[in-house]
């Protein structure tokens, strides 16, 4: 079965959004800039609306239908990315941990870089153990912008600068 695909324009990139009666199965970033979709496929509509609320600081949490492709151990990370909370971040090491496997946190951090659902699976929220924001498929720019854009006192920052 093909997937459908549909593009949306965020603050930080065009998401190009694919899924079908199954789930969504990838949201990536693009570089380059990509008009929004004219007619956005049912299945994905939800998506599109999820994505324009979280940007317009109005959703906090993801309640899609997700079908992400990957290993069971890819998968597993995946699941316990989403437990992070909104506004909080944590490191590879504790995810590690969590995951009941001290030693995995090579394996964990590649299965990161390997999360097919940006911002959704909010893999941006795991930082270094150091607190450096570290290995982020979409740019590390963008990592930055993410945890500015969920961070509580992201207001108090505009009188900071």
């Amino acid at each position: 079965m093909k997937n459908d695909i549909t593009y949306f324009k965020t603050p930080i990139g065009t998401a190009k959004i694919e899924g079908d009666d199954m789930g969504i199965s990838s949201i990536i970033v693009l570089d380059k800039d990509i008009d929004n979709s004219k007619n956005v496929p049912d299945n994905l509509k939800e998506c599109v609306l999820q994505l324009e609320e979280y940007f317009k600081k109005k959703r906090t949490n993801f309640d899609l239908q997700l079908n992400p492709q990957g290993t069971e151990f890819q998968k597993t990370v995946w699941n316990e990315l989403q437990k992070i909370p909104y506004g909080i971040t944590t490191t590879y090491l504790k995810q590690s941990i969590s995951l009941g496997n001290v030693k995995a946190i090579r394996a964990v951090a590649a299965a990161n870089g390997k999360n097919p659902l940006w911002i959704v699976i909010p893999c941006h929220r795991v930082i270094g153990t150091d607190g450096s924001l570290t290995g982020y498929a979409g740019g590390l720019w963008r990592k930055k912008w993410l945890l500015e854009h969920e961070s509580p006192s992201s207001q108090m920052q505009l009188f900071l600068k």
